[in-house]
This record gives structure tokens, sequence and C-alpha cells, in this order.
């Protein structure tokens, strides 16, 4: 396997990065996940334009995006196969053992993963902790994913692939990787920006196919809602067939169903809307 490190690929089994990179040792960092389907990357245009608004919001330096392509490229092209995770990160570099930045300038890393597809439905479940609507890192796809390991961790536990947060304010927020999307008297919603939930790829191109509305929602929404799904990059459009103790019957549901067609045939007729 190939990955791109600071301007060119390196094998896998020797691609280094500095154990003093702010990125591993304060979180310092900004990333994106871009599907790849026969090694051309889905949506790579959207990616980019967040990994850009991401590394703003950190203060760190624009990236190169003419870089990241290529990196992108050279990857893709040097890692064959059919269904691929492909992760850009992007970090603050060599920095001190603290929060304070470095001179180096930062570091960029670009890997590919396999990836399978994913199931029709899942489960999920709600968690105790909150998604800080006002913290500096709302809405920041940013490397601290400490707090969604953790999450993570517990909707196993449960037999679930994803935990849903509520924000501080006891709304309806997101998934640790995922947006939600609930279904009521046949319309589809799904919570706005300003719950501090991540403005998803899949999840913008959810709202602008199906017409979704972006609603402030209450947690217990969950306990009604006719229909739930949830988007990503790999997941697309999921549904859900239990929340907690609730089982949804009938799962996917016909708008469910409606979403994950139009979006399946609207993402094949356009790698790159």
């Amino acid at each position: 396997m190939k990955v791109w490190l600071d301007g060119g690929l390196e094998d896998t089994e020797s691609a280094r990065v500095s154990v003093f990179d702010h990125g591993l040792t304060v979180g310092d960092g900004v990333f994106e996940t871009v599907k790849a389907v026969d090694g051309r990357p889905f949506a790579l245009t959207r990616h980019l334009d967040r990994l850009s608004r991401s590394a703003r919001g950190l203060g760190l330096p624009d990236p190169d995006l003419d870089e990241v392509r290529r990196a992108c490229a050279a990857v893709l092209e040097a890692n064959p196969m059919p269904l691929g995770r492909l992760r850009i990160t992007y970090t603050g570099g060599h920095g001190p053992l603290g929060s304070d930045r470095g001179e180096d300038g930062p570091t960029l890393v670009v890997a590919l993963g396999a990836a399978a597809r994913r199931p029709d439905s899942t489960a999920v479940v709600t968690v105790p902790w909150t998604r800080n609507e006002r913290s500096a890192l709302a809405g920041l796809k940013t490397t601290s994913y400490g707090e969604n390991v953790v999450a993570l961790a517990r909707a196993h536990e449960q037999g679930a692939s994803e935990a849903l947060f509520a924000n501080t304010t006891g709304r309806l927020c997101e998934g640790t990787g995922s947006n939600v999307f609930v279904v009521l008297d046949g319309e589809i919603h799904t919570p706005p920006l300003a719950s501090g939930c991540l403005a998803g790829i899949t999840r913008e191109l959810t709202i602008e196919w199906t017409g979704a509305r972006e609603t402030d929602l209450p947690l217990d929404v969950l306990e009604r809602a006719e229909e739930v799904f949830l988007t990503s990059t790999l997941r697309d459009v999921q549904a859900v067939h239990r929340v907690d103790d609730r089982e949804l019957p009938g799962t996917p549901g016909p708008v469910t169903a409606k979403a994950m067609r139009i979006f399946e045939e609207r993402s094949g007729d356009d790698l790159d809307p």
C-alpha cells in the first residue's frame, strides 16, 4: 500500500510522521473522508471546500488544494480497489508539547483503506453526553475525535452502529460520524447547522435532492418519528430500524426508501456534484 506524505508517495511501512506532530500531541488537525468507487472519488470538490473551511476555523493555513487533488489521484492510482475510504488528514505539523504551534508548517497525509457496502438498515442509540453548539470546534471536522470514540464504543456495546447526540439545549444534533434525519407526517427533517452538527456532504446533497427541511428538533422526536435515517460518506442514506429500545417496523419506510433510491441514482450520474 502507498500513502501520500508531505509531497510524495511512500510505502505505508516506511511512512513516518513526527512524534511531535501537533495532530498527534494535541489533536490540532482537520480531515476529510471521501468515498472512492473504482478509483474515482465522490464529491471531492465539496469535501475539499469543507477541508479549507475547517482549516480556517482551526487557524491553520489554507491547504494547497491542487496538491491535495494530486495526492488523492496518486493514492487512488497506486491502490486499486472497488470501494475505498480515502482519508485526507491535514495537521498543524511539528510543534512543541503544548497548544502553541511550531514554525515548520502543516503536515498532509492522504491514505486509502478498503471499505464494504453498508447494510440497508442499522440500529442506533442515544448517549448521555452532549455536543456543544457554542464550542470553538462546532461545525469543524477536526481530528479531535476522542468523544466520538467513547460514544461509538457505547453504541457497539448495545448492538448498534452509531450513537446520537443532543446538544447542550437538549435538541437533536448528530451522530459520531453521521447526520440524522427523521420523517414526520411524511416530510423529511434534519437538525440545522445551528444545532452544532457537522455540515455533512451527504447531508447537504440529501437536502438538495430530496427537499428535506432543516428543523430545530427535540431529542425525543426519535420516540415518535415515523422513520429515521442516517447519512454519511460511506453510509450514503441508511435506514434506522432501532433507536435505543424502539423498533421501527417495515424499515426502510417508504420515504426513506425513496431517499435511498434518489441518492443512489443522482450520485451515480455525477461523481462530483
